[in-house]
């Protein structure tokens, strides 16, 4: 379930690139609350904390910032990390109230071996839900444990913690075990598919020495056979 971290920011008036280009380099991150029919509130928060925050609490983090003096509780709905330093650039919240409803999309975690030579395919990583603000599934598990090729997982199958409530059609794929294709049958597939849209495949280097040595055989056969003769 989320927990509910604290943490202190500040409240901002200066907004644009360049001022989130000095609030970085003060090791910060800028942030945006919305929600409740309230005009945004322009935050500045604090760059390590706001990170481990964010990874203790999972996809829906939900903090509780104390904002001059004020406490909002916040769930975090979108964080833009940057791809090379992997630091925070910015963070999108939304303003909620303890005991409110709030739909979220919360990950699956597939546990367990299925059954031999099976394939577990993940349809779909998350499903929609509604659940209090102050308790939001980090995650829900779905075990494949022994299943066998064939066993299909839908949405209403799955086990929500009390007070959650799916949100996506009950016959939603979540999960399928399918029978493992052997390398052969694959590469017969794949033949099979390339020819039907015409698609002539290069020759192998491998092929090549193969059809070389078969050519080879055929011609001593032949050399020998007229020797014989």
């Amino acid at each position: 379930m989320s927990e509910t971290e604290k943490i202190k920011a500040e409240s901002r008036t200066e907004f644009g690139k360049g001022a989130a280009r000095r609030i970085r380099r003060e090791h910060k991150v800028p942030a945006v609350i919305y929600g409740h029919g309230n005009d945004p509130v322009h935050i500045t928060l604090p760059g390590h904390a706001t990170m481990m925050a964010l990874k203790h609490g999972g996809a829906n983090a939900l903090l509780e910032l104390e904002i001059d003096g004020d406490t909002q509780l916040a769930l975090t709905k979108q964080v833009q990390v940057d791809p090379i330093r992997r630091t925070l650039e910015h963070v999108d919240f939304v303003a909620v109230r303890k005991g409110e409803k709030v739909t979220v999309d919360v990950p699956v975690h597939v546990i367990g071996e299925a059954g031999p030579d099976t394939l577990v395919v993940t349809e779909n990583a998350t499903v929609q839900v509604e659940a209090e603000a102050t308790n939001i599934p980090e995650f829900i598990e779905v075990s494949v444990e022994g299943l066998p090729a064939g066993t299909q997982i839908t949405a209403a199958e799955l086990t929500l913690p009390s007070g959650t409530t799916l949100l996506v059609d009950e016959e939603t794929l979540v999960v399928n075990v399918t029978e493992q294709i052997s390398a052969e049958a694959l590469e017969a597939e794949l033949g099979e598919a390339e020819a039907e849209a015409g698609i002539e495949r290069e020759e192998s280097d491998e092929e090549a020495a193969e059809a070389e040595g078969e050519s080879a055989d055929g011609e001593s056969a032949e050399e020998t056979a007229a020797d014989e003769e």
